[in-house]
């Protein structure tokens, strides 16, 4: 998909540009919005690059760096954290050999921290893609994880 095509679909408009954003992103293969999308979107938007820009860096969902293939967003809000998400990171971090922020070498994984992903109730929780797990220990990450490897090498 290209950011015209995209703007075509969901529209030229500011308060329409977070989708178009969206999903462009998650068309290309890098899961991030180059320098140059960025001001390709403001060209086309007719929106300068500094609101673009500050629109790209501040949801959680949209990203100026490069990420993997698969991003893992851990919630941090307060159920989640009193509910040990602490352990999960640390978990998540030794399993995948990065910290927090960093993708894996093979681009499979980043892992994020998020704001309320919205399963308070099922605290700790993370979410990959648009997949959200719950009641989460650290001896369910790998199960976890090892899901997204096997569909990688399908």
């Amino acid at each position: 998909m290209q950011v015209k095509e995209a703007l075509d679909k969901y529209g030229r408009t500011p308060d329409k540009l977070i989708g178009a954003m969206l999903a462009y992103q998650k068309s290309t293969l890098c899961n991030y919005l180059t320098e140059d999308d960025i001001k390709e979107f403001a060209k086309e938007t007719k929106l300068p690059v500094s609101r673009v820009y500050s629109i790209a860096s501040f949801y959680s969902l949209l990203s100026t760096e490069e990420r993997g293939e698969n991003i893992v967003q851990v919630c941090y809000d307060v159920p989640c954290y009193i509910n040990d998400s602490v352990n999960i990171v640390n978990e998540l971090e030794k399993i995948l050999e990065i910290k927090m922020g960093q993708t894996t070498k093979d681009g499979l994984f980043t892992i994020e921290y998020s704001s309320c992903l919205g399963c308070c109730d099922k605290a700790p929780a993370m979410q990959i893609g648009a997949t959200l797990y719950g009641n989460l220990t650290p001896d369910k990450i790998s199960s976890i994880l090892s899901t997204y490897r096997r569909k990688k090498d399908e």
